[in-house]
């Protein structure tokens, strides 16, 4: 007698997504290597699709790509770090 195949969840967990993003960074943080700190605590791949850095302040458009979970770990550690975070909208036409 043959066996059915297990059914699986439609929700990978492990699943990879890429996700982006703009930062701000306060003057206190913009000489920090945050985009390096990132790499180096969390399991993503960085990606900055544009950045402007000036010495009173910072606005990055950062992509991530890894778990969904570990992006929302980078997500609080930022917050925690006074970045502020605020997704980027595709496709949004305001009107």
């Amino acid at each position: 007698m043959a066996t059915r195949p297990k059914k699986t969840s439609r929700i990978n967990p492990v699943r990879k997504e890429k996700r982006r993003f703009w930062l701000t960074i306060p003057q206190k943080l913009v000489r920090r290597p945050i985009i390096w700190e990132i790499g180096h605590k969390y399991p993503i791949v960085t990606n900055i699709g544009q950045a402007s850095v000036t010495p009173e302040m910072g606005i990055i458009s950062l992509e991530m790509e890894g778990k969904r979970e570990d992006i929302k770990k980078v997500i609080a550690w930022l917050e925690g770090l006074t970045i502020k975070v605020e997704p980027v909208e595709i496709g949004t036409i305001e009107g």
